[in-house]
């Protein structure tokens, strides 16, 4: 089965943006495959993703996708993992896996010229790993250290508890992409060799490649790709959006040696593929998705509190959060907060204008072509969003029309139907013994974690 993604050429034509030519084609193990010639530089990107991602890990088990993806390239049935790695570093190629909400993304770039030596290492990562059990209890001691080290890190912290605060312990986004230390010490070889098994199947890759193909370069990936047992499609798991919430909510996760606050406020946002995904973006974007934004401007620009304030609208399978994000010295906390409230409830009553409208179409139309449509990387990771979200090319190829179809009135009603001033979600990481009388007036309910606490927990609420 194949077809031919026509017109698509990543320039702006007539006001507009178009995505390159590519051939589909579906293999007969069920693989999806999109090929997208450009001969403007020697390389090839390649990209596999395997549906599912963290979602998949099974109850208990967080981290097991990514501990899976990270073990590819730790020994294959025909080499070790240092022969893996010198073969690789022999001919200048680059692979790495990581695991998103919704997927595993294995991406590698190499010369069009050692297309065929990388395609043999790819294809024995991809469809032969052995998982030696020496490997395996290094990566997961490595994983556990990172996990334990993380929260050292306050702003990665904050965010990691983040997830498990805003969404339900049912849903799949309540867990940790990458695991904690519990999680990742309940895994073992069985799991992974059990998990490998159960989503690296034909029916459950998508394989995108872009760049400069040499003669013979589409047969040879058909034929690496088609040698993948076809399996099963993995089935996406059902689950509600966050429920909007009539009061506000406050995790406050104590460190007592920090200098900073970190804080997240958050409330229900939108999934991918939503219908308001384009207003909203626009919205967002001046909300506080740009340097030059409502909140930015306040909190950095204006004030001084901070170094930096934004908004962040997370788009993935399942409907995600928008959340205010920023930091500010321990006893700027109250003051920080405050005024981000402050610029929110500015936006719910007064809204956008016109001129901010016009300049966050321009600024968005001016900042995706070099963001997305510049690079073949880039170009094989817009074509792997189309099939794993089951889109068309008119995301792409009529963006800017539906950008500048948004009226302001479509965007201030977005506005009002996403941005609320009441059921907040407060996550915050700082010293609790400086800053808790002074935040406990954003929400009745507070509850208060250790940040040397094992794992990362959150009380139920």
């Amino acid at each position: 089965m194949k077809r031919l993604l026509m017109g698509l050429i990543p320039v702006l034509l007539l006001g507009q943006v178009k995505l390159p030519p590519a051939e589909r084609q579906v293999l007969a193990n069920g693989a999806v495959l999109d090929l997208m010639a450009r001969k403007d530089v020697p390389m090839v990107s390649l990209r596999v993703v395997i549906r599912g991602g963290g979602e998949a890990d099974p109850e208990g088990k967080a981290g097991l996708g990514s501990m899976v993806a990270e073990l590819l390239r730790r020994g294959t049935a025909t080499r070790t993992a240092e022969q893996f790695s010198e073969q690789l570093d022999g001919i200048g190629a680059v692979f790495n896996a990581r695991v998103d909400e919704q997927s595993v993304v294995l991406a590698a770039e190499f010369l069009s010229k050692d297309a065929a030596a990388a395609l043999l290492l790819i294809g024995d990562a991809l469809l032969r790993p052995s998982f030696p059990e020496e490997e395996v209890k290094k990566a997961l001691a490595q994983r556990i250290d990172a996990a334990k080290a993380a929260k050292d890190n306050p702003g990665m912290a904050n965010s990691l508890y983040f997830r498990p605060f805003f969404f339900p312990a049912s849903h799949p986004y309540s867990r940790q992409l990458n695991g904690d230390e519990l999680s990742l010490a309940g895994i073992s070889r069985d799991d992974i060799v059990a998990h490998y098994r159960r989503l690296y199947a034909g029916k459950n890759m998508i394989v995108v490649a872009a760049g400069d193909f040499q003669a013979g370069f589409a047969s040879a990936l058909k034929d690496v790709i088609g040698k993948a047992p076809a399996g099963e499609a993995y089935v996406w798991r059902k689950a509600a959006a966050p429920a909007g919430r009539a009061g506000n909510r406050l995790l406050l996760v104590d460190k007592p040696d920090a200098t900073q606050t970190y804080f997240l406020i958050a409330q229900p946002g939108i999934h991918r593929t939503h219908p308001d995904r384009v207003p909203l973006w626009i919205v967002n974007t001046l909300f506080g998705g740009r340097f030059t934004s409502m909140l930015n401007d306040e909190l950095r620009v204006n004030s001084g509190l901070t170094y930096g304030a934004n908004s962040r609208l997370q788009q993935d399978r399942l409907s995600g959060a928008i959340a205010i994000s920023s930091y500010t010295r321990t006893d700027a906390t109250a003051q920080a907060i405050d005024l981000a409230l402050k610029v929110l409830g500015r936006l719910v009553s007064a809204g956008i204008d016109a001129e901010q409208l016009a300049s966050a179409k321009t600024y968005l139309k001016g900042t995706y072509p070099p963001e997305n449509l510049e690079t073949s990387d880039q170009l094989a990771a817009v074509l792997g969003d189309i099939e794993l979200y089951d889109l068309t090319r008119s995301e792409v190829d009529d963006l800017f029309a539906r950008i500048d179809a948004v009226t302001l009135e479509e965007a201030n009603a977005v506005a009002r139907r996403y941005f609320k001033e009441s059921g907040l979600q407060f996550c915050l990481l700082g010293n609790a013994g400086k800053i808790q009388e002074a935040v406990k007036k954003y929400a009745p309910g507070m509850r208060v974690v250790k940040v040397s606490e094992p794992g990362i927990r959150v009380p139920e609420f």
